[in-house]
């Protein structure tokens, strides 16, 4: 595993891009396994798992050429049913979203647990409920069995907005006889892109960006060219970095209109910012000052399904929050060891009360030091980077594939802002 040797105190400038958003380019990635002639994507994070999931549908027979930094054609003209590679589905989280293409278009497909990051219980019951709407038999033991001779179209309530169990059902539905409908589905702008790209391959899938989703399923789905869009959750990741290092940033060619509740967030913790164009600029040279809530409450950042502030971005929050001047509760209802981290920017010096596994309150500001931690998932380790980055003295990060698994070559592009990381294998 790799390291980062991390010296903070340094204040940053200068612009940076957000890479494509790695929660589209996965079942975006998926869904081309769903057609016979190449499917082009562009705007690819070249990323962990974005690999992981290729090898995946390289080992399925599936071709797979890199015809730029950020652009792939994927080729699954030939394509068998074969079993999934064990170990690298259980290295991604997002092997979960090989279910709806594959039993699309095969009608069996055996599927190992799915990994990812440690974070809390993550159900599958949201997807086996799709399947069996859309008739398929599931069954499950250690992992999900599903056969079905043909899908057919159905009215379909999730029982609860599940991002990945819309995209599979969205998915599985777009190849399904008859139309579907899909009620309490999830969102997220990279539903929302998953959703563009079946369209362009000949699915109708109407209600995209909203919580009822009414997919025409096609006999076949055809190539198509498709760019993902901009990371909205490494733009608030940005953000946080602008803060804790009291920096002046540009975030270029950031998704604007995907920002809304992220920067109503922000501006809770006193970081303001200002649009231009479609540049992001973030001055956080002064210490921010946390917004209390009329009548001097103390305010909180909460997640909640889209449009709501991001899960995602709740450990980003919370490092924030230590470099502000206030108290704020910040409350992740998704995920019940999301917050365990916490305990690492206590012990750099951050003044952080742990309520229960889903909430923390924070009080700053804290002078941060510098110290050893080990990164338990992509967007915790994203948060202790950030932190290392602020803090005083040296820092020593452990485990940095996990961030390497959501982040681009994050090394290399803070070092062009001023920042000072050192990568070891």
């Amino acid at each position: 595993m790799s390291s980062f040797i991390v010296t903070g105190g340094r204040e940053l400038r200068g612009s940076i891009r957000p890479a494509g958003n790695k929660n589209a380019a996965l079942p975006v990635l998926a869904a081309t396994l769903m057609s016979a002639e190449p499917v082009t994507v562009r705007n690819v994070p070249r990323i962990r798992d974005v690999n992981t999931l290729l090898e995946i549908a390289e080992s399925l027979g599936a071709r797979v050429e890199w015809i730029g930094p950020n652009d792939v054609v994927v080729d699954a003209g030939c394509l068998e049913p074969r079993d999934l590679d064990a170990p690298l589905a259980a290295g991604i989280r997002a092997s979960i979203l090989l279910a709806g293409p594959l039993l699309s278009r095969f009608g069996r497909l055996s599927l190992p647990p799915p990994g990812g990051d440690v974070i809390g219980r993550r159900r599958l019951d949201t997807h086996v409920l799709a399947f069996r709407a859309l008739g398929a038999e599931v069954e499950t033991s250690t992992g999900l069995e599903l056969r079905a001779r043909r899908l057919v179209g159905a009215e379909i309530f999730l029982d609860e907005p599940s991002v990945t169990a819309t995209e599979n059902a969205v998915m599985a539905a777009s190849m399904a006889h008859g139309t579907t409908v899909i009620r309490n589905a999830a969102a997220e702008p990279h539903v929302q892109d998953l959703c563009r790209l079946l369209r362009e391959m000949g699915a109708r899938v109407d209600g995209i960006g909203t919580s009822q989703l009414t997919v025409g399923g096609a006999e076949a789905l055809g190539g198509a060219d498709f760019e993902i869009g901009a990371d909205h959750i490494e733009t608030g990741s940005l953000i946080g970095l602008a803060a804790v290092t009291r920096s002046r940033l540009v975030i270029e060619d950031a998704p604007v209109e995907h920002l809304d509740s992220i920067l109503i967030g922000f501006r809770r913790l006193g970081i303001a910012c200002r649009v231009e164009g479609g540049n992001l600029h973030v001055d956080a040279r002064e210490r921010p000052v946390i917004q209390a809530d009329a009548f001097g409450h103390i305010p909180k950042v909460d997640d909640g399904p889209w449009p709501a502030f991001p899960a995602d971005l709740t450990s980003i929050a919370v490092v924030t929050a230590t470099c502000a001047v206030g108290t704020i509760l910040v409350h992740e209802k998704m995920f019940e060891s999301r917050m365990f981290f916490t305990d690492k920017l206590v012990a750099m010096g951050a003044r952080i009360i742990l309520c229960d596994p889903h909430r923390v309150v924070v009080v700053g500001p804290s002078r941060l030091r510098g110290g050893r931690m080990e990164s338990p998932d992509i967007r915790a380790g994203m948060a202790m980077l950030i932190a290392a980055l602020g803090a005083t003295g040296e820092s020593l990060i452990g485990n940095a594939d996990q961030i390497e698994r959501g982040y681009e070559r994050i090394d290399e592009r803070l070092a062009a802002l001023g920042a000072e990381v050192e990568r070891r294998p």
